[in-house]
């Protein structure tokens, strides 16, 4: 008979294991994290009363989800992320939220007060931990449980756009009195700095001196305030039994929409790439989204620019060679 606090015996799953390292690197303190990571789950486990099912797999690339079940027979889901992926800033825009438009948190009081919303870094931000964790970790996420194999990249491209604008615009709320949240403008200027090191690329360069150019003039003129999800695409989309799609894994900001439907923008840049109508298709994508959601469409394509370049440069640092290629190939046709 499984007892609360019963965990299964599992390794981290191996996509988390590398996506951390490339990331945060050897100094990045989250090889601690990945050596405690049982006894974390066991620990959190016992503290909910739930007991586990599976480990979600291949998983994210910041942090485990293991399906559990609670004292009352409820399905959940639990997450454990290091403190260097920044939990307490997603914990307090889920709390922020309360299930409108995302996965419902269903502890909020049980870790950061939505003030405390932490200049946490994202998983795409390496250089130190974000949020209130400790050295080895903070609480964990106890979650409604969503189809964690159903996502909107499982529907066709149109309708998942169409699914997608949906649920964001449901996101874009004020942020809390008092928040801590990050803002777009210093995100993207730690981005932005990082991005230097590439002006010199033959490939590269003139595509990061755009972006950078395009991200002084939007920071510049940029004048909304709301609650961003932060990385926003389909994949982070799932199936619900209360809401037919919720958000999931929010990297939350303090910002302009624009920025918030960048990402979605490249989705499926793969298959972009591979398509010889692809660069129109892309640009359409940008007027499409930027005309449904009431955004402006040269701020859209601007941030768009930049978040790409800046995720191309990266997967270059990360030796994702072929990865940065297509991102540098979608950028240029903007």
């Amino acid at each position: 008979m499984a007892h609360a606090g019963d965990a299964p015996a599992f390794a981290p799953p191996r996509r988390l294991v590398r996506a951390l390292g490339e990331t945060y690197g050897e100094g990045g303190g989250t090889a601690g994290w990945l050596a405690g990571l049982p006894a974390a789950a066991h620990g959190e486990l016992a503290r909910h009363g739930a007991v586990a099912e599976r480990v979600v797999e291949p998983g994210g690339r910041s942090s485990v989800v293991l399906l559990v079940r609670r004292a009352d027979g409820e399905p959940a889901a639990l997450k454990l992320a290091p403190p260097a992926a920044g939990p307490e800033p997603e914990r307090a825009a889920l709390a922020h939220w309360d299930g409108w438009g995302a996965v419902r948190l269903l502890d909020p009081a049980d870790g950061a007060d939505v003030r405390d919303g932490a200049h946490g870094r994202g998983p795409g931000d390496a250089g130190g931990p974000g949020g209130r964790g400790g050295a080895e970790g903070s609480a964990g996420l106890l979650l409604e449980r969503l189809r964690p194999d159903v996502s909107l990249r499982s529907l066709p491209d149109a309708k998942a756009l169409l699914e997608a604008a949906g649920t964001v615009r449901r996101l874009w709320i004020e942020p809390p009195p008092g928040h801590a949240f990050e803002s777009v403008a210093d995100r993207t200027e730690r981005q932005a700095a990082a991005m230097t090191a590439y002006h010199a690329d033959p490939t590269a360069g003139p595509l990061v001196s755009a972006a950078l150019e395009a991200r002084g003039e939007l920071v510049a003129s940029g004048a909304e305030g709301l609650l961003l999800h932060g990385c926003f695409r389909q994949g982070k989309v799932l199936a619900g039994e209360r809401a037919p799609w919720l958000a999931v894994g929010p990297e939350p900001v303090v910002g302009e929409r624009a920025y918030d439907l960048a990402r979605l923008v490249r989705d499926r840049v793969e298959d972009l790439v591979a398509e010889a109508s692809g660069a129109a298709t892309g640009r359409r994508r940008v007027n499409k989204l930027a005309d449904a959601l009431e955004v402006d469409r040269d701020r859209l394509r601007g941030w768009t620019l930049f978040r790409a370049v800046e995720s191309a440069a990266r997967a270059m640092a990360a030796g994702r060679g072929r990865e940065a290629e297509n991102l540098l190939e979608f950028a240029s046709w903007l």
